[in-house]
């Protein structure tokens, strides 16, 4: 099995400096508690996640004409990333609709056979918050869950959710059905947290978070989404065409630095779709963006798990929000 973690193995340069960002004044609403040693990890994590939406994602959409990119994405895509992935020895976690593993079972089995972490992203890839009911939308995460379980074994213990929506049902959802972690929220760009339920988005009322849960929070950010980014969408009658990708990546490696430079122990997630990372010339990019974080000697591949793993276990214990 693929190990969840890859570290370099020259240690972090004693002598490098690093600027903290501390949480106390930076957190008004008390999503994080204590000082920066408190939470700080040893190393930058990067997290390369993959949505493996193939079909789902234009089905859900409501734009069945494109299915073709959704199966070039399992095809073609999906595999050559796998292969990538394995040269370099890198970690990944994907995040798959059950409908994803019905229709693509053989490419999904080599997900699963090659030891990558597979989550939950819904079995249909429509958004929570679309869903009618609550009914509707437990029954599209059992659904998930037992496609998950029928390729791996074992039921999963991170979700993400399909278009990065929450209905008001969703945060209980995860709870009800033993999540132990997410990762489709911001709430900050470069550490996890604790999730919250039931906020109050009130344009009359002052905002609040709502409730604390154990569910931890990997931060995933749309500017970090390759889709948003690189892949041509329908917007009405226009099309938003390709960005270019050495500017995208020069990007990424800019905020990778910052977060290195400022942020002790950062995580660094990237949220890409096999469709879109898979072609030509991105994944040439992708693959020079990966083969740089392995030079970097203070910075770690790792599975979203391993991250929440750790957050949990290793260093806090849940926290209550500061009134």
């Amino acid at each position: 099995m693929r190990p969840s973690v890859i570290r370099n193995r020259v240690p972090r340069d004693a002598c490098s400096l690093h600027h903290p960002d501390p949480f106390p004044s930076s957190d008004p609403l008390g999503y994080f508690v204590g000082d920066e040693s408190q939470y700080a990890m040893d190393e930058t994590s990067v997290c390369v996640t993959y949505d493996f939406d193939a079909v789902a994602a234009w089905l859900a959409a409501d734009m069945p004409a494109y299915h073709t990119w959704g199966a070039y994405g399992a095809e073609t895509a999906a595999p050559r990333l796998l292969n990538l992935h394995d040269r370099l020895d890198v970690p990944a976690t994907w995040f798959v609709p059950g409908h994803t593993i019905d229709s693509f079972p053989e490419t999904c089995g080599e997900v699963c056979d090659r030891g990558y972490e597979i989550a939950h992203h819904g079995y249909s890839h429509e958004s929570p918050a679309s869903m009618r009911s609550r009914e509707e939308e437990r029954r599209d995460f059992e659904r998930g869950i037992d496609a998950i379980y029928d390729l791996t074994g074992e039921k999963p213990e991170g979700y993400r959710a399909p278009d990065g929506g929450f209905s008001e049902e969703t945060v209980e959802l995860l709870e009800e059905l033993g999540f132990e972690w997410d990762s489709s929220q911001g709430v900050h760009d470069c550490r996890p947290y604790y999730l919250w339920a039931n906020p109050t988005v009130d344009p009359d009322q002052p905002y609040d978070p709502g409730r604390a849960t154990d569910i931890v929070e990997i931060p995933v950010l749309w500017h970090r989404d390759d889709w948003l980014q690189l892949f041509p969408v329908v917007t009405g009658p226009e099309w938003v065409a390709y960005a270019h990708e050495p500017a995208i990546f020069d990007r990424w490696r800019r905020e990778l630095e910052w977060i290195r430079s400022h942020v002790e122990g950062g995580v660094f997630t990237l949220l890409l779709h096999p469709q879109c990372a898979g072609r030509i010339p991105f994944v040439d990019e992708l693959e020079r963006f990966l083969v740089d974080v392995r030079e970097m000697d203070d910075v770690r591949f790792a599975e979203a798990g391993t991250i929440a793993t750790e957050f949990r276990e290793e260093k806090h214990p849940r926290h209550t929000r500061r009134r």
